[in-house]
């Protein structure tokens, strides 16, 4: 379908953004928000989410209204969600998760226009429940910039740059009681991902972060949520120094952020907590195996990518298929330390 002119929108429409996939996608898909109000001042945006990320979602000011979609309720859940959409009689819906659920609710909106992803880049028949479509774009188009296709598509211009709704976020008054654990600059570990194939190995870490400590300049903050706990927790005992400290799994998602903020700037796997740190302004060197950076490289940090040469990657598998994640045993320490030292010098000039 010809993508409608900007001028069909009501001078103050209603929107539903439809998002509540991973972490890395809802953080990217955030910079619309401010994108469409710096354009349409008089719009309503409401954004669509799971319990998981309602904390993230909820923080950005400029969303009016945010619906909870409480997964674990079944099909209750779905009645209720189906209420609460026909309450809000949307203009127009953005369906930014291509998958058949957010498909279904995106029909569920009743809005006039609802706009999804090519068919060529869905999953489970989504496209058959929006009745306007962005264009294909391959996957050597980043995420962030496929999401931005959508504000294109209601005849926005491009951004000249991207404000994710964490201005306002400060770390001393978000993490009083971490802030109270750190006495220097710091450096944030992210401990793990997700996928067990992104993950990065103890030993590699642990050498990380000594060297880290030794140089005397940075302390160094372990991030990680609670599946990370065990691992984390040998970690601090084998390095055994102050400057180490141990924060996986017990930071709630805004704690997270405000760390990130504060860090002088992070490493880890391509995982949600990177594009965190993006979000934020804080440079993340990322660890890339198993995904192509092309795609998903943390916004400001494409630079600050360390990948190794194999030929099955990217593979995009969750797990790896026996060959003991050497795309990530051949992420050595040297080069990610080599990266970091690029973020530290880039962060100094800012």
């Amino acid at each position: 379908m010809v993508a409608s002119s900007r001028q069909e929108l009501p001078p103050a429409p209603s929107i539903l953004i439809i998002l509540m996939g991973s972490l890395g996608d809802v953080v990217r898909g955030l910079c619309l928000v401010s994108h469409i109000k710096n354009h349409l001042p008089e719009s309503r945006v409401t954004w669509l989410v799971e319990p998981k990320w309602a904390e993230l979602v909820g923080f950005h000011s400029q969303i009016d209204k945010m619906i909870v979609f409480d997964r674990p309720r079944g099909v209750q859940a779905v009645w209720n969600l189906s209420g609460n959409l026909a309450e809000e009689h949307f203009d127009i819906t953005l369906d930014l998760q291509r998958h058949f659920k957010s498909g279904f609710f995106s029909l569920l909106s009743r809005a006039k226009r609802r706009v999804g992803f090519n068919r060529r880049n869905t999953k489970e028949l989504n496209w058959l429940f929006n009745n306007e479509h962005i264009d294909y774009m391959s996957n050597a188009v980043s995420k962030l910039c496929h999401y931005l296709k959508f504000t294109e598509y209601l005849g926005l211009s491009e951004p000249t740059s991207l404000d994710f709704g964490f201005s306002s976020l400060d770390f001393k008054a978000t993490a009083p009681n971490i802030v109270s654990q750190i006495r220097n600059s710091f450096i944030a570990v992210v401990t793990g991902s997700s996928w067990e194939s992104k993950e990065w190995f103890f030993d590699n870490y642990y050498q990380l972060v000594k060297d880290i400590l030794s140089s005397g300049k940075s302390e160094v903050v372990l991030l990680g949520d609670r599946s990370k706990a065990p691992s984390a927790a040998a970690l601090s005992e084998k390095v055994g120094s102050a400057g180490l400290i141990n924060l996986v799994g017990q930071t709630s998602l805004l704690e997270l952020v405000g760390v990130l903020k504060g860090a002088a700037v992070a490493v880890g796997p391509d995982s949600g907590p990177g594009h965190l740190a993006a979000a934020v302004g804080t440079p993340y060197v990322s660890l890339f195996g198993p995904t192509s950076p092309r795609r998903t490289a943390p916004y400001g940090s494409e630079h600050l990518v360390v990948q190794s040469e194999v030929a099955c990657a990217p593979c995009y598998k969750k797990r790896c298929p026996g060959l003991g994640r050497l795309c990530m045993q051949l992420v050595s320490v040297e080069a990610v330390k080599k990266k970091l030292s690029e973020a530290l010098t880039m962060r100094s000039i800012v």
